[in-house]
């Protein structure tokens, strides 16, 4: 039993000494960093420029290398202030980000917790405050817990019945003045517990920043459906702050420190505080650092609201633009080019120089037309015709214009003049100098007007157009008379002119 709790003991004792806060500081230059970073980093700077660090570190080495501390144990680092800021972000001390276009470091959570460890180191020491800070937690915890209605309404009747006493004593004018050394006391308690919440505020928003680089790699690597992945990582990305228990703490505590209200609630106490006595007990990196309470607070708040914001925003536009063929074209194509170049370093020399590649290649299109004008010059226009070229009758067929239009009456009145008393339509139109089709509609118009009558039979006749082509038309057959009825040249027994069918034409003249 007792080689198992030694083994229990040991291996959890090593998983606590893999914590990064501890692991930080243990390094050998670790005092180095402790002091480089608490000189840059306050309540009031919580983020410095690039430019600036690198400056201001190097200032720093420069002077203690000038006080001779290179050479005590454990010494001084090596290389230039941008060298040492940039060892910091790869060990966790610091954390760079982009604010507002410019480049600055953040302390990293580990990085607050082992600054906080380090200011407590050797100051710590049990007082009155703290015991009674735990003994008050005790019972909040012990209340909270409590099932039993009767056990926790007893408890709320003996702390009512306090308060109804310390309320009679103040209306008796009993005031207990309370000892400066205590209230001196309980200021440091208030400081200690304040030092804590950067780091946890850090935690949170690393935990969230975390979570986000989980999802968006999850979401790269394409090893499940697209619309699960779409459904899972959209709604992790609306309730990113319910997705890690370090979130879901932060959104407890946020109901109670997120109102604005009682951050100037929390002002004006420490305000007050300051201004009473006691308070000249405390030196000047107290008063200023408990002044400085709220606006930890406040900036607390505000860092892990903008990871959640900034988590969000990422892991929506990754899922809306995520393509996953994309990503594996890219991935062949680097494939490719690592494939390339290992098979180039087997063959090539020492000497040997390879042209980069300015840029990608891209395709060349030759001009695309830009306006809708004509990119011609303009020209003159053209010649007027003469009068006598346009009443040219001939047209570039060598026909007269004239065949194409109407019938000739004339020509057709003559015609059926020679075909005595009574003739058949088709048998005058066939006989007909004039067989073009609007020729037959003009014939038909010249006999319904003189009189007709319509027979049983169907005639079919052949008209020839101007240009050779021929067409036949099919009608009832009709019997016409040479001259008009007395009666104003109404029709003698047929009531309508009859219906002509147009057959399929024919372009063969020998059709006819």
């Amino acid at each position: 039993m007792t080689n198992v709790r030694a083994q229990a003991a040991y291996q959890h004792a090593t998983a606590a000494f893999r914590n990064p806060t501890l692991d930080l500081l243990h390094g050998r230059y670790a005092p180095f960093v402790v002091a480089s970073l608490s000189l840059l980093f306050s309540a009031d700077r919580t983020a410095v420029a690039v430019a600036d660090a690198h400056v201001e570190v190097a200032e720093i080495i420069d002077e203690l290398r000038t006080a001779g501390y290179d050479d005590l144990d454990p010494g001084l680092p090596a290389g230039s202030g941008r060298e040492i800021c940039r060892y910091w972000v790869r060990v966790g001390w610091l954390v760079p980000q982009i604010e507002d276009t410019v480049e600055v470091y953040r302390l990293s959570a580990q990085a607050v917790g082992a600054l906080e460890i380090a200011g407590r180191a050797g100051g710590g020491r049990v007082s009155r405050s703290r015991v009674r800070t735990l003994l008050d937690s005790v019972d909040q915890l012990a209340l909270s817990a409590e099932t039993d209605p009767d056990r926790r309404l007893a408890r709320l009747v003996a702390q009512r019945t306090e308060i109804d006493a310390e309320i009679e004593r103040l209306h008796a004018g009993e005031i207990d003045e309370t000892d400066d050394e205590l209230l001196l006391e309980e200021a440091e308690n208030v400081l200690h517990l304040a030092r804590e919440l950067p780091a946890d505020f850090s935690r949170v928003a690393e935990s969230i920043n975390a979570m986000q680089r989980d999802v968006v790699a999850d979401l790269r690597r394409d090893v499940r459906p697209p619309g699960e992945v779409l459904r899972e990582y959209l709604h992790r990305g609306q309730h990113v702050m319910q997705a890690t228990p370090e979130g879901r703490a932060f959104a407890g505590a946020l109901r109670l420190i997120g109102d604005p209200e009682h951050i100037e609630s929390l002002t004006d106490q420490v305000h007050t505080l300051l201004a009473r006595p006691f308070a000249r007990l405390l030196n000047g990196a107290q008063r200023e650092e408990l002044s400085a309470i709220a606006k930890r607070v406040e900036q607390g708040v505000q860092e892990v609201l903008t990871a959640q914001r900034r988590a969000s925003h990422v892991i929506t536009a990754q899922v809306r633009t995520h393509d996953p063929a994309r990503d594996r074209e890219v991935d062949d194509l680097l494939r490719g080019v690592m494939s390339g170049l290992q098979s180039w370093m087997q063959v090539s020399r020492p000497t040997d120089r390879v042209t980069p590649l300015g840029h990608f290649p891209t395709a060349h299109i030759r001009h695309l037309r830009q306006t809708l004008s004509d990119p011609r010059p303009p020209q003159a226009p053209a010649p007027l015709v003469h009068a006598d070229d346009v009443l040219n009758p001939q047209s570039a067929l060598g026909t007269d214009s004239r065949e194409w239009g109407g019938p000739h009456y004339r020509e057709l009145e003559a015609h059926v003049a020679t075909l005595g008393d009574d003739f058949d339509l088709g048998d005058a139109f066939t006989t007909s100098d004039t067989r073009r089709p609007v020729d037959l509609l003009g014939l038909l118009e010249i006999v319904h007007g003189n009189g007709m009558t319509e027979r049983d039979e169907i005639t079919v006749v052949t008209a020839e157009r101007p240009d050779g082509t021929t067409r036949k038309f099919a009608f009832v057959g009709v019997q016409a008379t040479a001259s008009p009825d007395e009666h104003s040249g109404a029709p003698v027994t047929g009531a309508a002119a009859p219906e002509i069918v147009i057959p399929h034409p024919t372009k063969d003249a020998s059709d006819a």
